[in-house]
């Protein structure tokens, strides 16, 4: 290996000029790529299509419409709609809403829509017709009038608020533009959204308020262009921490530099294989500038290191290229594994971003491990810069010798203890960790967007509410005709309706019965279902497939449950409610089949999250154990890499339970970049500690000596990272400062893992050994 070392590395140092042409002509070709990269956010990328419930949502979506919705609601300031200047508004915010593009017109509702109707019982039988007639003027008998046909047509509550000072308008959008055949763009539909209704419709006395995945993305995109700012923040505070670290400017640039050509790089190879950027994972180029750094670290560290021993910087740069090469390239696999293991979440925003990032890990081999040295073999470091090193490293000597302590069997067993009862709380209270959101209104947001101000005025307003899941009631054509078949429906209704967290319940069989009392002179004793045929035919008939209540054939009719909020506990009471009624009411009559509407997609996200979650941390811990094995050779320097990982990653689920921080699609991502990106302390730390014990020393000597050469560069990038994406904190997106939260305590705890516990681990399985190398300590005896 050494052999093979020593001829890549003469063959790379020997064609530099090239070497550093071949980067410029890609880094030139790529950044014209990345160049052309766009926001791209989409609907079904955000959902695990191939979830048992999602094949139900995409089964019946045209029919009954998805979870992709857009709500308009319309308030009064002055508390009653029922004037010139809101009805006059309602209706041109309409028309706006129907004609943005991307919406599904034939699934837009308003008090204004043709689908808007109502029935009233009267003295021959049944009258009706639209809640706002063709002959509609806004006097004040006109809107009398409509006053009493939305309390007739039963929609208080639904399109209008139960205190009239609210109506609301509501669309489905397509994912494809059915015209041009492309993917709707979410982001055009956010800016129209602002543009064309609450900029022009908003005035003094009618506020607006819009909910739904496109505003949502269009809010976050908005947020996410935040990023770049604290792109900025992050680059400084690294410029300025390696600097005093590096005290050369020159030390300082390149590898910053260097970092930010794999973001190049990243960008533009994303772009040509025909992806776009995500607005949820805008925070992946910085985890690529990050880990960049952290290997750049290692490689001025070491080329430091070598000029203070008399090398010159390319002797030097040359010599680390080659210590560093495998290492190195080692921690860079395992990132990458720790990336690629996101793949096993079948939900493709998760996939795009684990392809994303692997991408832009893996290119760090060659723009930090490769180009970064080359670029330091041209410098020329003087004694000024020599001195003022050494004085840096004179000033960490104290802590060398203190931490030096801890390789010792004694001292280490007592680091090992502590780590042993870290574990046991962090698994403790890791398992009362929740699967999804914990909180109310859109988590992505903070509380106080308005995005989650609008979500709040909509669900104090209506009763129906903005959460919705839709069980699909599976049965044979004309079912709805038959008592047998709707009786079911309704005990199942009824139960619902019971179950804590449920708002309100809507399905065919409770609309049944209120036409049956409408054709009894409106007499509650007749709100019941009809055992007879022909009268259930009755009831049901005046029931449209537009409604969302059946099909056409009357083969599907869903129940649609309103929630009072989305959050994890709600979520999963209710789909184990609908779970456990259809297993202790058996029925060939009525399949019960979870599900689709709002709710509906996140509980599925839920269960995709929760399943997700143990495979991919067994496969991130085996491919790191494999490579950290193949590697060193050795199950006790691995097992020395790896406990302190293991431990860090039950303290982080214990700090997202502490934070009432739930497990999301959000979340789950860092738990595996957390042992993907802090595997590299160790591999850094362990690789030279035990190449010095097989030159003969010591382990307390080798652990000393370790620190003295790569201990700095791993203190500095631990503190560098953890300072660096401790900014997202403040971020405007709530998702963002979740990430840097995590990100933050685990970049910090791996560093703290690899320095203390790491040593301690080796004191107790190599104690006072003096090699770890046979044929080295058969010469000693010699």
């Amino acid at each position: 290996m050494k052999s093979f070392l020593d001829k890549v590395t003469d063959a790379i140092f020997n064609v530099r000029p090239f070497v550093i042409l071949f980067f410029l002509t890609c880094t030139v070709l790529f950044a014209w790529s990345a160049s052309y990269i766009r926001l791209d956010a989409g609907f079904e990328k955000n959902i695990p299509l191939l979830h048992e419930y999602m094949k139900t949502f995409t089964k019946h979506q045209v029919q009954f419409g998805g979870a992709n919705r857009i709500v308009v609601a319309l308030h009064d300031k002055r508390g009653d709609i029922f004037n010139p200047e809101f009805f006059n508004a309602l209706m041109k915010v309409t028309d706006e809403l129907f004609f943005i593009e991307g919406v599904d017109r034939s699934k837009v509702s308003s008090l204004f829509t043709p689908d808007t109707m109502y029935i009233e019982v009267v003295e021959d039988g049944f009258s009706g017709g639209l809640v706002i007639p063709s002959d509609f003027r806004p006097t004040k008998e006109g809107l009398e009038r409509v006053k009493k046909n939305t309390i007739k047509a039963g929609i208080v509550g639904r399109l209008v608020s139960n205190d009239f000072s609210c109506a609301m308008v509501s669309a489905q959008l397509l994912d494809v533009n059915p015209v041009t055949k492309e993917k709707v763009d979410y982001l055009k539909i956010a800016r129209q959204l602002e543009e064309k209704i609450r900029s022009k419709y908003e005035t003094e006395n009618i506020s607006i308020h819009i909910i739904g995945f496109a505003k949502m993305v269009g809010d976050v995109a908005d947020g996410a262009r935040g990023v770049i700012l604290f792109f900025g923040i992050a680059i400084l505070i690294t410029c300025i921490l390696v600097y005093i670290y590096s005290r050369s400017i020159e030390l300082t640039a390149l590898p910053i530099f260097c970092s930010l050509v794999a973001v190049v790089w990243q960008l533009g190879i994303f772009n040509a294989i025909g992806f776009g950027m995500d607005p949820m994972a805008i925070l992946v180029p910085f985890l690529v500038f990050a880990i960049g750094v952290s290997h750049g670290m290692q490689m001025i560290n070491g080329v430091a290191n070598g000029t203070m021993k008399g090398l010159s910087t390319f002797e030097s740069a040359k010599v680390t290229f080659g210590k560093l090469l495998i290492p190195g390239g080692v921690a860079v696999i395992s990132d990458t594994a720790g990336f690629l293991t996101l793949l096993l979440i079948k939900i493709g925003i998760i996939q795009e971003l684990a392809i994303n990032a692997s991408i832009g890990v893996g290119v760090i081999i060659f723009t930090n491990l490769i180009l970064l040295p080359i670029l330091l073999s041209y410098l020329h470091l003087d004694d000024k810069f020599k001195k003022r090193f050494e004085r840096t490293s004179n000033h960490l000597e104290k802590l060398w010798l203190v931490l030096n302590k801890l390789s010792n069997p004694k001292n280490g067993v007592i680091a090992v203890v502590i780590g042993i009862i870290l574990f046991g709380l962090g698994l403790w209270k890791g398992l009362e960790m929740k699967i999804g959101d914990l909180h109310a209104g859109e988590p992505s947001l903070r509380e106080e967007a308005r995005y989650n101000q609008d979500i709040n005025l909509i669900v104090s307003k209506f009763s129906v509410g903005v959460d919705s899941i839709s069980i699909i009631c599976e049965t044979v054509a004309d079912a709805c005709t038959k008592y047998e078949t709707i009786e079911i429906i309704d005990k199942f209704h009824w139960y619902m309706e019971n179950v804590p967290g449920v708002k309100s319940v809507i399905s065919l069989a409770q609309i049944a019965k209120i036409i049956n009392a409408g054709y009894n002179e409106g007499n509650m004793k007749w709100r019941v279902l009809s055992r007879n045929s022909s009268i259930m035919t009755q009831s049901t008939t005046p029931i449209k497939s537009g409604s969302g209540l059946l099909n056409t054939n009357c083969s599907v009719m869903p129940v649609i449950i309103f929630t009072e909020d989305h959050k994890a506990n709600t979520i999963e009471t209710i789909v184990s409610e609908v779970k456990k009624y259809s297993a202790e009411n058996p029925s060939e009559l009525v399949n019960f089949r979870l599900a689709t509407g709002p709710v509906g997609v996140m509980a599925a996200k839920n269960e995709a999250v929760k399943e997700a979650q143990n495979p991919m941390l067994v496969w991130v811990y085996a491919v790191v154990i494999s490579l950290c094995i193949i590697t060193f050779w050795s199950f006790s320097a691995t097992i020395c890499v790896i406990i302190p990982l293991i431990i860090v990653s039950a303290l982080a689920q214990a700090l997202m339970t502490l934070l009432n921080m739930g497990l999301t699609v959000s979340t789950l991502p860092v738990l595996a970049l957390g042992v993907g990106i802090g595997v590299d302390y160790g591999i850094y730390i362990i690789s030279p500690l035990r190449q010095f014990m097989k030159d003969g020393f010591s382990l307390q000597e080798a652990y000393l000596k370790t620190l003295k050469t790569t201990g700095s560069a791993v203190l500095f990038t631990g503190l560098t990272l953890a300072i660096g994406v401790s900014t997202w904190i403040f971020s405007a997106l709530k998702f963002q400062a979740d990430i840097g939260v995590l990100l933050t305590f685990m970049f910090f705890l791996n560093m703290i893992g690899a320095v203390i516990l790491l040593p301690a681990l080796a004191g107790l399985f190599w104690g006072n050994k003096q090699a770890i190398s046979s044929k080295q300590v058969k010469i000693k005896r010699k």
